[in-house]
C-alpha cells in the first residue's frame, strides 16, 4: 500500500521498545484490554481487536496477512482496509510503529497531576533483576507467617507496652542519633521497593528500573513493575504489597538490633508502621491505591472518574462509557469516585486557605532552625549543624510542593479551557471572567495584613474552622473560649512586659459556675445537707453534683498559688462529688500547688475531700483533692519559670482530658506531677541557697477511703481517716513556718461512694454503711523537714 495514504511503511513496522504484555488478567472490564508498553514506560491499554492487529505486525506481514492473523484471533472478519484504518487512527497517534521515512515516533508521554515528577534512574532493569533476585524467597508462606507475626507483636509492645517517650528524648537529646534514625528511615523506604521488585519477580513477572522522583511534595522511591501486568490477582497484588512487607521486615530487624544494643531510639523506626497505614490509603497512588486498582481489575482509576461522575446522571446512565464495567467492579469504582473526589478538592480548597498561616509559620521556624545552624557551627558542633540543615529542608520542601502542584493545577485548567472554548466567544468569554474571579479572590485570601501570615503557635488547636480564620476572621465575642480567639478586660501592672501571641506567658483566667455561667444551668440541691461555700480568694474547689439519670459528671479544678514574702498561707484545695440519680457517676478532682516565696509566718494550707451518694441507685461518686506545698527560698529564674511554666501546661493539658483517664491512676499521675514540679524547684539554683540540696523530695502522702452504702439509694459512711485534721499542715506548732528551702508538704485525700456494695476493710480500718449522710472526713501527711 502506498506510504502516502497511510503515513507508515509499505509494510507496518513497530516502534522500538514496544513490548506487548497481552490480556490483563482478572479484569474488570467486560471486555478485558491488552495491554502494551512503549519505549518511554508508558503503558497503553487497547481493544482486542488493536491489539491483534499490533501483534500482527512484524515487519514482514503486509496488510493482508496482517487482516488475516487478526480474523482468525479475533473470530470475526477483519478486512486490508479495516487494518489499514486502525492503523492510520490508532496505532500511529499512539506512537507504536514507525513513520513512513522508517524513523522512531514523538511520543508526548502523560503526565498526570497526581503523577510522580523529576524521576531519575537508578537501576536499569537488569541490574534491578540481579539485585533483587535474592530476596524473592522472603515471600515463602512460612518466612511471610512469622515476620507479620513478629512484627504484630513488635507494634502491640512498643506501643502499648514500652511508649515511645525515652526512644523521643534520647534520639533529640543526641543529633547523631537523629542522623542515624533518618538514615534508617530512608534506606527502609528504599528497601520498601526492593519489596516490591521481589513480589513481582516471585510471581514469574520481570521487574524494570528503579530510581527516585518527587511525589506529590516529598521525594519517593519507585520501581517499575509494569510487567506484573502479566500476573493473576493474586499475584498482583502480592506486589502491590511487596514493599510494605519488606517495611515490616526492616522493623523486626530494628528490634533486634534494639534488644542487643538497648539504644531507645533505635524504636523510632518502629513509628513507620504510621507510614505504613498512609500507603493503605488509596486516595492518590500509594500502594493502597494499586492494590483496589489490581484487585477491581481496572489498572488506572483516576480515568475513570469522568465517565464515572457522568454515568451517575440518569441520562448519561447507558452511556458505552459508563458500560464498560463489569457491575461490581463498577460499583466499587463508583463508590471510590465519590469518596476521593470529595476529598481532594476538600485537600485542595484547605491548602489554599492555609497557606498564609504556612508560609509564616516555615518562614519562622526556618529562621529559628538557621539561628541554631550558625549556633551549632560556631560551637563546632557538626552533627548539630546537619541536623539544622535537614530541618530546614524538611521545612522548604512542603511549601515549593504546595506551590508546584498549584501552579500545575491552575496551568492544566487554562489550558483546558482555552482549547475547549477554541472558536466560541462566549464561552471563552466566561471562561475568562471565572479566571479573573478565581484570581481575584486568591489575591484577596492571600493579601499580607492582619494576621493572615502568622505563625502558628503551640496553642492553637489547629481544626479545621481554624484554617479558614486567616481568611474569614471570627466576629468580637463576649469572651474567652479555650483553644479559640477572644476578647476580654484585663489589669495589667504598670511597668511590666506584656505577652504576645509569639510569647505567651501563663495566667490564670477564673470562670464563673453555677446559674451565671452562659449556657448552663446548675443541678438543684436536693442532699440533706448544706451546699460547700464558695472557693475564697486564693482557694481552689472541684464540685461535681449529678441528679441526672444515666449519666456522668467531671468537675476538676486545678490552680497554681503564688504566696510571697510574709504573707499568711491559710489555702484551701477542695474537692466535692455528690450523687442523686440511678446508674449515674460524679468524679471531682482537685489539685493545687502552693509556692511560697521567702519567708512566712502562717502557714496552715488545707485539703479536703467528700463523696456523697442520696437516694442513689446504682451509682458512683469519687472525689480526689491533692496539694502540694513547697517553700523557695528566693524567687525562680527565667529558665526556671520557663520549665514550670511548660510542666503546667502539660498538668492543664493532663486536667482537660481527665474524663478519659481510669479512676485508679488519676491519682499516681498527680503524684507524679509533684515530684516533677519538686524536681524543678529542686534544680533552679535562684531558688535554693547555695549549696542546699533544695527542698526535701515529699513522699506523697494519701488516705484513700471509701464510703459504701449497702444497698441502692442508701446513704454514704464517713471516709476512714482522722475527723478534723488539718491537712496539708507543714511539720511543726501550728502557726510556725518551715525552715527557708526546707519542706515540701503534700496532702491527698480521696473520698469515695459507690451504691450497692458490702462493707469493706481495708488496711485495719473498717467502713460501713451509715444511717445518715454524712460527708468524708479529710486526711493528709506531711514529711518533716529535713
Amino acid at each position: 500500500m502506498p506510504a502516502a495514504a497511510t503515513g507508515t511503511l509499505p509494510v507496518p513496522v513497530r516502534a522500538d521498545g514496544v513490548q506487548l504484555l497481552g490480556e490483563t488478567q482478572g479484569s474488570g472490564y467486560r471486555e478485558a484490554p491488552s495491554l502494551v508498553r512503549r519505549a518511554d514506560g508508558q503503558t497503553l491499554q487497547l481493544t482486542r481487536l488493536l491489539y491483534l492487529v499490533l501483534e500482527a505486525i512484524d515487519g514482514a506481514r503486509g496488510a493482508e496477512e496482517i487482516a488475516s492473523h487478526a480474523s482468525a484471533g479475533f473470530g470475526r472478519l477483519v478486512s486490508a482496509d479495516n487494518v489499514r484504518t486502525l492503523i492510520d487512527s490508532q496505532l500511529l497517534p499512539l506512537g507504536l510503529l514507525r513513520l513512513a521515512d522508517g524513523s522512531q515516533p514523538e511520543v508526548r508521554k502523560a503526565d498526570p497531576l497526581l503523577g510522580m515528577k523529576f524521576r531519575y534512574t537508578v537501576t536499569d532493569p537488569e541490574r534491578t533483576r540481579r539485585i533483587t533476585a535474592p530476596f524473592a524467597a522472603l515471600f515463602n508462606p512460612l518466612i511471610v507467617v512469622l515476620v507479620t507475626g513478629a512484627f504484630l507483636a513488635a507494634c502491640w509492645w512498643v506501643f502499648m507496652v514500652k511508649g515511645l517517650a525515652s526512644a523521643t528524648h534520647e534520639a533529640f537529646a543526641n543529633p547523631g542519633l537523629v542522623l542515624l534514625i533518618l538514615a534508617v528511615t530512608v534506606l527502609s523506604a528504599g528497601f520498601h521497593e526492593f519489596g516490591h521488585a521481589a513480589a513481582a519477580r516471585r510471581g514469574g513477572a520481570t521487574p524494570g528500573a528503579m530510581g527516585t522522583g518527587l511525589y506529590l511534595i516529598w521525594p519517593a522511591f519507585f520501581t517499575d513493575v509494569t510487567d506484573s501486568y502479566r500476573l493473576g490477582r493474586a499475584g498482583r497484588i502480592r506486589t502491590d504489597l511487596g514493599g510494605l512487607y519488606f517495611n515490616a521486615i526492616v522493623a523486626v530487624a530494628i528490634m533486634g538490633i534494639w534488644w542487643a544494643t538497648g539504644f531507645d531510639a533505635l524504636l523510632l523506626v518502629v513509628t513507620q508502621v504510621l507510614q505504613m497505614v498512609r500507603q493503605l490509603l488509596p486516595l492518590v497512588r500509594f500502594d493502597g491505591y494499586h492494590i483496589l486498582a489490581d484487585a477491581t481489575g481496572v489498572p488506572d482509576l483516576f480515568q475513570r472518574i469522568k465517565p464515572t461522575l457522568l454515568g451517575l446522571l440518569p441520562w448519561r446512565r447507558k452511556d458505552p462509557e459508563a458500560q464498560l464495567l463489569k457491575p461490581w467492579a463498577r460499583a466499587v469504582v463508583t463508590a471510590w469516585v465519590l469518596i476521593t473526589v470529595p476529598l481532594l478538592l476538600f485537600s485542595l480548597v484547605l491548602m489554599v486557605l492555609s497557606l498564609p498561616r504556612l508560609l509564616g509559620t516555615a518562614w519562622d521556624s526556618g529562621q529559628k532552625q538557621y539561628a541554631m545552624f550558625n549556633s551549632a557551627l560556631a560551637g563546632g558542633d557538626i552533627l548539630d549543624a546537619a541536623v539544622r540543615i535537614l530541618a530546614i529542608a524538611a521545612v522548604a520542601l512542603p511549601v515549593v510542593g504546595i506551590f508546584y502542584i498549584l501552579f500545575r493545577l491552575g496551568k492544566q485548567l487554562i489550558t483546558a479551557l482555552w482549547q475547549k472554548t477554541r472558536g466560541k466567544a462566549l464561552q471563552r468569554g466566561t471562561s475568562l471572567a471565572v479566571i479573573a474571579a478565581v484570581t481575584a479572590g486568591l489575591a484577596w485570601a492571600w493579601w499580607p495584613g492582619g494576621e493572615s501570615y502568622r505563625p502558628v503557635q503551640s496553642y492553637e488547636r489547629g481544626t479545621l474552622a481554624d484554617a479558614t480564620t486567616a481568611i474569614f476572621p471570627p466576629g468580637a465575642t463576649t469572651g474567652l473560649r479555650e483553644g479559640r480567639a477572644g476578647r476580654t478586660v484585663a489589669l495589667w501592672p504598670a511597668g511590666a512586659e506584656k505577652p504576645t501571641r509569639e510569647d505567651p506567658q501563663l495566667s490564670m483566667v477564673l470562670v464563673p459556675r453555677g446559674p451565671g455561667t452562659a449556657g448552663a444551668t446548675a443541678p438543684a440541691w436536693v442532699f440533706p445537707f448544706d451546699q460547700p461555700a464558695a472557693p475564697e480568694e486564693d482557694g481552689n474547689q472541684s464540685l461535681a453534683v449529678n441528679t441526672t439519670d444515666g449519666s456522668v459528671v467531671y468537675d476538676v479544678a486545678f490552680a497554681l498559688v503564688w504566696a510571697d514574702d510574709g504573707e499568711d498561707v491559710t489555702t484551701r484545695n477542695e474537692a466535692y462529688a455528690f450523687a442523686s440519680c440511678a446508674d449515674c457517676a460524679a468524679v471531682a478532682v482537685g489539685f493545687q500547688v502552693v509556692l511560697i516565696v521567702g519567708q512566712t509566718d502562717v502557714i496552715v494550707p488545707e485539703n479536703l475531700s467528700a463523696a456523697a451518694n442520696y437516694n442513689c441507685v446504682r451509682c458512683l461518686t469519687y472525689a480526689l483533692a491533692s496539694q502540694l506545698v513547697l517553700t523557695l527560698d528566693g524567687p525562680l529564674s527565667a529558665d526556671g519559670m520557663t520549665r514550670l511554666n511548660e510542666l503546667w501546661q502539660q498538668i492543664a493539658e493532663y486536667g482537660r482530658t481527665l474524663e478519659d483517664v481510669p479512676l485508679s491512676e488519676i491519682q499516681g499521675r498527680l503524684d507524679a506531677f509533684k515530684v516533677q514540679i519538686m524536681e524543678v524547684i529542686r534544680s533552679d539554683p535562684s531558688a535554693t541557697p547555695r549549696g542546699s540540696s533544695g527542698p526535701a523530695p515529699a513522699t506523697p502522702g494519701s488516705s484513700p477511703g471509701a464510703s459504701t452504702s449497702a444497698s441502692p439509694g442508701a446513704s454514704p459512711s464517713a471516709t476512714p481517716g482522722t475527723p478534723g485534721a488539718t491537712p496539708g499542715a507543714t511539720p511543726g506548732a501550728p502557726g510556725t513556718a518551715p525552715a527557708p528551702g526546707g519542706t515540701a508538704p503534700t496532702a491527698t485525700s480521696t473520698a469515695t461512694a459507690p451504691a450497692g456494695t458490702q462493707p469493706t476493710e481495708s488496711g485495719g480500718t473498717a467502713t460501713a454503711p451509715a444511717p445518715g449522710p454524712t460527708s468524708a472526713a479529710p486526711t493528709a501527711t506531711a514529711p518533716p523537714a529535713p
